[in-house]
């Protein structure tokens, strides 16, 4: 199966006396991920490149986990979905080497280090694929995400003027940092 991964799921893990569950994602997850999405704040989905607000959204992502294009590992807590990494990656074009994150997690589970918890899995998923960087890309004005991916060793390469689009219509700044796997291998 194309989802699998050599780590092995599902795994718990106390964080600041909360304790969380890591595991990847199965297709019967597409509500669970649904209803997560739903809940986050507005300014939480203003810049994703996909609305994951939307039912055929998630039913391209679950196909894409299915066909081995996307990993999601999610996080739980309590029995409630808090958070995912996902990994795009396309083994049939140009970029091949590299794949992309998206990181989201519940505002109430913040600040305790499951976003660094989470980029590490995907860290050794991309490893596992021979991958050799990862790509985040986000809106300039999202200074928070910014500082969550400096600190996870991602460096900026670019800035697109007006590049994307908010459900408002208004363009913005698009910021792409990379993460270089390799060198965690070397």
């Amino acid at each position: 199966m194309p989802n699998e991964s050599k780590r092995s799921y599902p795994w718990t893990t106390t964080l600041k006396d909360k304790q969380v569950t890591l595991r990847l994602m199965r297709s019967d997850d597409r509500d669970a991920l649904l209803g997560f999405a739903r809940s986050l704040p507005e300014d939480d989905l203003l810049f994703l490149a996909v609305d994951i607000t939307r039912q055929e959204a998630l039913d391209q992502w679950v196909h894409n986990i299915q066909t081995g294009q996307i990993r999601t590992v999610l996080a739980e807590a309590n029995g409630k979905l808090i958070g995912h990494a996902t990994l795009n990656h396309n083994a049939l074009q140009w970029t091949r080497h590299l794949g992309e994150i998206v990181l989201l997690i519940s505002p109430d589970y913040r600040g305790i280090g499951l976003g660094g918890l989470l980029a590490n899995e995907l860290f050794s998923i991309a490893r596992e694929l021979g991958l050799q960087k990862i790509v985040a890309r986000m809106a300039s004005e999202q200074r928070g995400a910014l500082q969550v991916f400096e600190r996870l060793g991602f460096r900026a390469e670019a800035l697109l003027g007006d590049y994307v689009i908010d459900r408002q219509g208004r363009t913005h700044d698009l910021i792409v940092m990379s993460y270089d796997v390799t060198g965690l291998t070397e």
